[in-house]
């Protein structure tokens, strides 16, 4: 049996703060799968089969936008009115296709996720046909509909829109409510205009507002953290998300780093450590928890039952995820799909298409939507099982009823050393994670993988596995 620190975390007096050295990804995977190619004709027929899917969303993307923040490395197209027309044109004519196949009308989507990129940015009129051509779709009753965004250039022409065409939750990228925090992070808009149109919005009777902060900001010190997290409670909304600071290549945070540099403010070049952004998370989780604030996963919290988070939580279980748009991903009858960010070519595929000559000699064509450039992978054996851990640990309580016996007890070690270094507690049932456990979850993710693939569990014969998981716990 092989245990490393890396997948158990070492023995600390503080876990919170040193049970692993620090959080080095956003998200936690293991590999399984391999790239496929996908002849034009099968493609074709995957959009002509029902799908199997018991649960399933939409996730539209609309790569523009106005500014480069200085925490991000996936800026892909600045906005430009012209650009954002024709990508709407040729996004909503795709939508349109795709809807009427038998593989979009076979089952009813639960949840649709318009990301980006700045969503917002698009013009008012585009939001109404965005929201036109996701109503073609057959969406579950009370479906989850959101649309990301900043609160910088929403105006109530957009708004209104919005809601009158089927968006229902809405996700604005806040980060920090602190003047100059926003200014040193590439961001618009003062606290007072934050605070004043987030408290109009969350005034709807029905829509669920939600914002994102990010702690461990240059320049964003502990008490200007504090004053964030009240900042939400005062703004009104229904929800919101704890993100840390990730130090990701390409940032203009890690260029200033790497030429020994801190972005932060006129008052401040505090940049928060590893130690520190724990203690920040733990700030905010007993501060809306002392709220009377729900958590629904590690990261999100939600003041009421109108924020349900169901994208979020639906996308950690392997659901069937249909992409749409240049640098959308997802999954479709069980293949994990990646389109492209080459705006260029994904327009290209489009209009290659779209040519006369192209509908002449292949009228299937306009049955299924574009296959544009992109990856395809092949089912991940282990997608199930991988979704029953990642939507566990992602919670905070794994439910061991789901695992097969032979498997909970396989991982006996591994949840031992996790309880040892105060990262969770065991019973016979369930694994729930601590307050360190919920800071550290995707390391314990990655551990749980790196496990996984160091001692394989050998498979037994069917008569030998059962699903009762009891007395693992000692």
């Amino acid at each position: 049996m092989i245990l490393t620190p890396s997948m158990t975390g070492i023995a600390s007096p503080d876990p919170l703060q040193h049970a692993f050295k620090v959080k080095s990804a956003p998200h936690a995977g293991r590999g399984g799968s391999r790239p496929v190619f996908l002849e034009p004709q099968q493609w074709q027929q995957w959009w002509q089969q029902p799908s199997q899917a018991s649960e399933r969303a939409l996730y539209i993307h609309i790569p523009f936008c106005r500014k480069r923040c200085s925490f991000c490395n996936f800026f892909e197209n600045g906005t430009n009115p012209e650009r954002i027309s024709r990508y709407i044109k040729n996004l909503t004519e795709q939508l349109h296709i795709a809807a009427d196949t038998p593989l979009a009308q076979s089952r009813g989507f639960n949840t649709v996720y318009v990301g980006g990129g700045t969503p917002t940015d698009i013009s008012s009129d585009e939001v109404k046909q965005l929201g036109e051509a996701i109503s073609r779709f057959p969406l579950v009753e009370n479906a989850e509909v959101t649309l990301e965004g900043r609160l910088n250039g929403f105006d109530d022409d957009k708004w209104h829109n919005a809601t009158a065409n089927g968006f229902n939750r809405f996700s604005f990228g806040v980060q920090s409510f602190d003047t100059q925090v926003r200014q040193a992070a590439g961001r618009f808009d003062d606290k007072d205009f934050l605070l004043n149109r987030l408290q109009q919005l969350s005034q709807h009777p029905s829509a669920s507002i939600v914002i994102d902060l990010i702690f461990g900001l240059p320049g964003q010190t502990l008490d200007i953290w504090q004053q964030d997290l009240q900042a939400v409670i005062d703004s009104g909304v229904h929800g919101v998300d704890l993100y840390q600071l990730i130090g990701l290549s390409g940032t203009r945070i890690e260029h200033a780093r790497e030429k020994g540099k801190i972005l932060g403010t006129a008052l401040s070049e505090f940049q928060a450590d590893s130690q520190t952004r724990a203690n920040m998370y733990a700030s905010g989780a007993h501060h809306f928890e002392a709220q009377n604030w729900q958590r629904l996963s590690s990261c999100h919290w939600r003041r009421d039952s109108r924020e349900r988070s169901i994208y979020n939580s639906l996308a950690k279980s392997g659901i069937e995820i249909l992409p749409f748009g240049a640098g959308a991903g997802g999954s479709i009858h069980g293949h994990g799909c990646m389109n492209a960010r080459d705006l260029k070519k994904w327009h290209q595929a489009h209009d290659e298409a779209s040519s006369p000559n192209e509908r002449i000699t292949d009228d299937s064509k306009a049955n299924a939507p574009v296959q544009v450039p992109g990856m395809l992978m092949s089912p991940n054996p282990s997608a199930s099982l991988d979704a029953i851990f990642k939507r566990g640990l992602d919670s905070g309580q794994l439910d061991l009823n789901l695992l097969q016996s032979s498997m909970a007890l396989h991982l006996t070690p591994l949840f031992n050393a996790w309880r040892a270094n105060g990262l969770a507690e065991l019973t016979q049932n369930q694994l729930n994670l601590t307050l360190a456990g919920r800071f550290w979850n995707v390391n314990m993710q990655t551990g749980l993988f790196e496990f996984l693939a160091e001692n394989p569990l050998q498979p037994k014969t069917s008569h030998q596995q059962t699903h009762s998981p009891h007395a693992i716990a000692s």
